[in-house]
């Protein structure tokens, strides 16, 4: 099957052509008033390229940022919020928690439904699902009427309690269906039937805020792909690094906040398997941003829950909440169309402000006056501007220079040279920062690890983040510098359902336990229906235990036990955890059952696109390139090589440059890189190099 996957970044779109496991790659700058004309150009591109016709494309594979550039930008739909009567301010109160304690001037994110826009209904379900108030029909009807006053173009709806009891959400749909035809509706059982009122809220207003953007962006896109001839099944990358239908991302868009990343993840979890690293560091830096996410024993870890839009990038709680599965990574705002600035204190800055596609950087020579990354890169010798971009962009050495020079010439005195190299530094520290405070949170010191660099411009820039770090190894895979669209390639069809049910452990029985099962199981699948053989899938359960009156829950992976025994195994499993975690058990209470989650992924033959061995054995030598030395303040020579030249077993000691189309390995001195049989790069310091 010819396979077609493509990553909509901040700064470039990424197209990857899969014809059984030979690829074809592109770069094309990002087309951000209409995402959906960059893909297509790109598609149209690397299909003449191929020399394949549209009609012979089996299937198209697709991540967007949209969802997450929405709601950071505040451009997603003019949404309302219906809540149960005197809960339409839990939006701002939150958990009434101080993420910064001390913070005189703390700042919260703001609500993506102001005040304004915010609607109590009349009726009430208690916690056990009871119903104390029923919704009527004059309600519905009084409710629509401010709706259609507002002039919201969709809605959110969250009522307390609904995970336990949804059927007033269910009515009010209907209502709202017959009223307000047209209307998106986000209904919080649907879009996160989980505890806790204010992050199931937030949830489901991010949902209702970006789902009438992404199903027009989905609609277009797919009709712009049929007047391409391309009518193959369309899937979505979700933020939990699997694949979905356009209809699940339409339904529930929330999820794909995090899509790209989600397959820089994917990659990176492979590549970890292919090579036999247990513990790797997954380096991915593009235009915008730079992501970096942590894989141990071959997997990425998976968290039930998300903040985006931090107002204080390492501080949680500083963002809204989502509640949904989500690869567990830390984004900073470090890519190459990161602007660099001097603030009043006189201190070099970098992002998280980005050049993007338009105007981008200064020596794309589409109008950026502004200092990036990418112009410090340029002046210091680490592209080759033949090659960038696949050479289908120009870059303009002397509007970098100007632009690089004109902003730190007066302001540090320093040469633009210097103040190029400085970039530099600051953005490779900010990025390490970034990686240590994220292990430190996990519990885990990266030395020893093994650094994996993808995207366009993490090669420059990953020996640097190594050094910094203690780490000795960074592998710079087959086709790094589209390395997330890869990841969409290797990534599964799946989904994955979380929901509340509290019940105390002792008195979980067997016939309560089939039947969540069942219902789970029946509302995943529903969303795989067409995408493959449901027969054959394979499901993945865990539970959420603790004990009664805590806030926090233990998630344990479910066994397939016999269900008459899975109340005395969970039992004994979760204390064992529970002491090797807190050191004791607390005496006389209760466990309780909070939250199953089922995860159905379906089975598909695996294609070998990770590998692309050499094609060619001749020297890899093309040159010599000058590349700045920070220490002797100059431009020093440094051999040039082609990838593609590089043969399996060859080594290149630095200082030297390692080129393919879009991207460049920057190998210091005092380093040597050796390419594997299969075309992986590993780069150590000399002495460790094979």
């Amino acid at each position: 099957m010819i396979r077609i996957a493509t990553d909509i970044g901040g700064t470039f779109t990424d197209i990857v052509l899969d014809a059984g496991g030979g690829l074809i790659t592109g770069k094309v700058l990002t087309t951000p008033a209409a995402p959906e004309q960059g893909v297509l150009q790109g598609v149209r591109q690397i299909l003449a390229e191929a020399g394949i016709a549209p009609a012979e494309v089996g299937l198209f594979l697709h991540g967007t940022t949209l969802a997450t550039n929405a709601v950071i930008e505040r451009k997603g739909a003019r949404t309302a919020l219906v809540m149960t009567e005197g809960f339409t301010d839990t939006p701002e109160i939150g958990r009434e928690h101080r993420f910064d304690q001390y913070n005189l001037y703390l700042e919260k994110p703001a609500p993506l439904v102001p005040r304004e826009f915010r609607f109590g209904l009349r009726e009430r379900i208690d916690a056990d699902g009871g119903v104390v108030e029923a919704l009527t029909e004059m309600e519905i009807a009084r409710v629509a009427g401010l709706l259609r006053n507002s002039g919201a173009t969709a809605v959110a709806v969250c009522l307390l309690h609904s995970y336990a009891n949804p059927s007033h959400e269910e009515q009010l749909a209907e209502g709202l269906a017959r009223l307000l035809p047209g209307l998106s509706v986000s209904l919080s059982c649907r879009v996160s039937p989980l505890i806790g009122e204010y992050e199931r809220c937030s949830t489901t207003c991010a949902n209702a805020y970006v789902q009438p953007l992404v199903a027009s962006y989905l609609t277009r896109m797919q009709e712009g792909l049929r007047g391409l001839g391309i009518v193959a099944p369309v899937l979505v990358m979700m933020s939990e690094g699997a694949l979905a239908s356009v209809e699940t991302a339409a339904r529930l868009p929330v999820r794909l906040i995090e899509s790209g990343p989600a397959g820089g993840a994917m990659l990176a979890a492979a590549v970890a398997r292919r090579l036999g690293r247990d513990r790797l560091v997954a380096f991915d830096m593009g235009g915008t941003t730079a992501k970096i996410c942590l894989i141990e024993n071959g997997r990425p870890t998976q968290e039930s829950s998300f903040e985006a839009d931090r107002i204080y990038r390492f501080k949680k709680g500083s963002g809204l909440p989502l509640r949904i599965p989500v690869v567990e990574l830390v984004e900073i705002g470090a890519g190459g169309g990161s602007i660099a600035r001097v603030d009043g204190a006189g201190r070099l800055l970098v992002g998280p402000d980005s050049a993007g596609a338009d105007p981008g950087p200064a020596c794309y020579g589409r109008g950026g006056i502004r200092p990036t990354v990418t112009d410090a890169d340029l002046l210091l010798g680490r592209i080759t501007p033949a090659r960038f971009a696949g050479g289908r962009l120009a870059l303009d050495r002397d509007a970098a220079a100007r632009a690089v020079g004109g902003t730190f010439a007066g302001a540090l005195n320093l040469s633009p040279d210097v103040s190029a190299a400085a970039i530099a530094e600051v953005v490779e520290e900010a990025m390490a920062s970034a990686a240590r405070t994220y292990a430190a949170e996990k519990g885990c010191g990266l030395e020893g690890w093994t650094l994996l660099a993808f995207g366009g411009a993490a090669g420059l820039h990953a020996a640097g983040v190594a050094r910094r770090l203690g780490i000795g190894e960074i592998v710079l895979p087959p086709n790094a510098g589209v390395g997330s669209a890869i990841g969409f390639l290797v990534a599964p069809a799946a989904f994955t359902v979380k929901r509340s049910a509290f019940a105390p452990l002792a008195r979980l029985s067997p016939d309560s336990v089939a039947a969540i099962r069942q219902s789970m199981r029946e509302e995943a699948q529903a969303m795989l229906l067409g995408l493959g053989d449901l027969d054959g899938a394979e499901e993945s359960w865990t539970v959420d235990l603790r004990y009664s009156g805590q806030g926090t829950e233990i998630t344990l992976a479910l066994e397939p036990d016999p269900v008459a025994t899975l109340a005395d195994r969970l039992r004994d499993t979760f204390q064992a955890e529970y002491i090797r975690r807190l050191g004791l058990l607390p005496q006389g209470v209760p466990i309780e059952v909070a939250a199953w989650s089922l995860t159905v992924t379906l089975r598909s033959e695996p294609t070998d696109v990770l590998a692309t061995r050499p094609v060619a054995t001749a020297a890899a030598a093309l040159g010599e390139a000058l590349v700045y030395d920070l220490d002797s303040g100059a431009h020093k020579g440094a051999a040039l090589a082609e990838r593609a030249a590089l043969p399996a077993g060859a080594k290149l000691r630095g200082p030297a440059l390692l080129v393919e189309d879009h991207t460049t390995l920057v190998i210091p001195p005092g380093m040597a890189a050796s390419c594997d049989a299969e075309g992986f790069i590993i780069l150590r310091h000399e002495g460790d190099a094979p």
